[in-house]
Formats: C-alpha cells, structure tokens, sequence
C-alpha cells in the first residue's frame, strides 16, 4: 500500500475520528475560557419559545452540547453500520461532523436548538430506515411526526424536517391510507394534547418571522456564519449531484436511504434562506447532513489517490473559521 493509501484510509478510519472529537471538546473548552458568548437568535416556535439556549451558557451547557453532538456523531455511525447508507466501511463522515461543528465555536459554548434538532433527526433515522418496505410502519410514522411537531412547538425549525420525513416514508413504500393517518395523528397529538391540559392556549399561537436571506446580502459586512453556511450550502449541492450519478446505480434500498439525505440537506438550505434570523440553528444539521456526501465523495471515487487533498483542504478550513471567529468575538 502506498503513502497516499494509508492517508486515505488513515481518514477513513476510527483514530481520525476520535481526534476530531478531542478537537471538538478542546475548542468547546476554549471558546468558553475566552468568553465567547452563543450567537443571539430568536427560538420561537408555535407555542413556546427555548430563547436564546436550552441550559445557560456555562460549563455545564457547553459540556451537555458537546455531548449531543458526540452523541449525533455516534447515533448516525451505528446507523452506518446497520443500514449501510455510506457503502464503504468509514468514520469520515462522522469526523467531518466534527470538523464542521468546531469552525463555529459560538455553537458549542452552550446547549441549543441547533444541536437538538440535529440530535432529533438522527434518532428518528432509525426508525425511518427501519420500515423500509414495511406494510405495518405505522407506530414508527406517528411517533416521528409527533416528536416533530412537538419539537414545532418551541422552534419553528422543526418543520423543515415535515417534508423530509415525508418524502422519506413515501420512498420507503410505507405511506399507504393508513401510514398517511398515522402522520396525520403524530402531527396532531402533541397539540390536541397541550392545547386540552391547557399548558397553552390558541392565544399562545406565535406566527413565524420571515427574514430572508435576501434582506441581508446586500450588507457590506458578510458575517462568519454566512460565509460557512454558504460554503457548506454549496459544497452540500455539488456532492450530492456528483455522488447521486453514481448511487443511481445501487439497489433501490440504498438509493432510498441516500434520497432522504440529500432532500433533507436542500430543506435545512431553503430553511436557512427564509428563516436567517435562526441560521446559527440549522448550521449543525446542515454540516451533518454535508459529512454524510463528503463522506461518499471520497469513498466513491477510490481510484482518485489524491483525494486525501481534499480532506486536508477541509481541515485547514474549518480551522481557519475557528480561529477567525475565537478572535473577532
């Protein structure tokens, strides 16, 4: 094997992985020391509101963050091992999950939306990969639609993940008339059974606030986040079209399971569009859900030795991201 080889599979392989994660933690710890501060945003959601963090930023919310997003990581690795979406045997994705979280240490200093509504989407995988083809789904689908629109409650966010889910069952052959009602009573329960306690009521009811991304490109001053969303954004679209012609030709199972992927990464891009005001919270979903085609880009194109290159290029970046925002915060 050549030096190229072992670069690449030393990418591909755990000990890769398991440094990203002590990066992760180390820069956590960090951003903390140094006072940075969660970004401000405005968490509303139909009924309640989280505000700004989950738990108060501190040592103890950043610590539960970090765990939620090692957690995420791990979910969606034993998700590869069961259902093989990412064919090959690799770590790469979850690393750059990883890499992907540390260029933005504002997202790590404290528990948020964003790390639970990516923590929210990788449990209900499982249970979304699971009914494959599966006539009697049906508990599964009430159960996703109901976590969801719940979760809708206290962010708005969480609709993004309506559409995907649905695509998502429809491609795996379950969403006859009676995985269509089950959809339909997941997404009505949690109401019926916060609005009948009356833990809130119809005044409660908070429309959602519309602030484009139009509203803000034409600002002189391009905001760190912006610039990684976008490049992310970008990256996300080309991978999933250059990695889709070659999934094309997989068994009709991994093509299903890859569909999901790749609608749910252009939901969280139209979501940040419409809803800027809340990037921060669809930065950890988007970076999850671009690993993943990362993670095909190199293994798919085995032939290429240099692809290592690219992983590189990738480091160097979000550690450049990292250090720009730890020093103009």
């Amino acid at each position: 094997m050549t030096t190229r080889e072992h670069i690449n599979e030393y990418f591909n392989g755990r000990p890769f992985m398991i440094l990203c994660a002590i990066a992760l933690m180390v820069v956590a710890a960090v951003a903390l020391s140094m006072g940075v501060r969660p970004a401000p945003v405005e968490s509303t959601g139909i009924f309640f509101s989280f505000g700004q963090v989950l738990i108060e930023a501190g040592p103890l919310s950043a610590a539960v963050n970090v765990l939620g997003l090692l957690a995420t990581g791990g979910i969606m690795l034993a998700l590869n091992k069961v259902f093989s979406y990412v064919r090959s045997v690799t770590h790469l994705f979850v690393s750059v999950f990883f890499l992907l979280q540390l260029a933005h240490p504002a997202g790590l200093v404290s528990f948020n939306a964003g790390t639970l509504l990516c923590l929210v989407t990788a449990v209900a995988i499982l249970p979304l990969f699971a009914s494959y083809q599966d006539r009697h789904s049906q508990r599964s689908i009430f159960l996703i639609f109901a976590l969801v629109a719940a979760g809708s409650m206290f962010h708005y966010g969480f609709l993004a993940l309506i559409p995907a889910f649905v695509l998502g069952f429809f491609n795996m052959g379950v969403l006859n008339l009676k995985g269509v009602l089950a959809m339909l009573f997941g997404l009505i329960t949690p109401f019926w059974i916060v609005l009948g306690m009356g833990i809130a009521s119809p005044a409660d009811f908070t429309m959602p606030q519309i602030d484009g991304i139009w509203h803000v490109v034409a600002q002189p001053r391009a905001e760190l986040e912006l610039v990684l969303a976008g490049i992310l954004a970008v990256a996300g679209i080309v991978l999933a079209v250059m990695n889709l012609l070659i999934i094309m030709n997989y068994r009709m199972q991994t093509r299903v399971y890859n569909a999901f992927m790749v609608f749910t990464l252009v939901m969280v891009i139209i979501a940040i569009c419409i809803d800027y005001g809340d990037m921060v919270v669809y930065l950890p979903l988007l970076g999850l859900m671009v690993a993943v085609q990362v993670a095909h880009a190199h293994t798919l194109r085995s032939t290429m030795h240099h692809r290592y290159l690219f992983i590189l290029l990738l480091i160097a970046g979000c550690i450049g991201l990292c250090a720009a925002n730890l020093l103009t915060r």
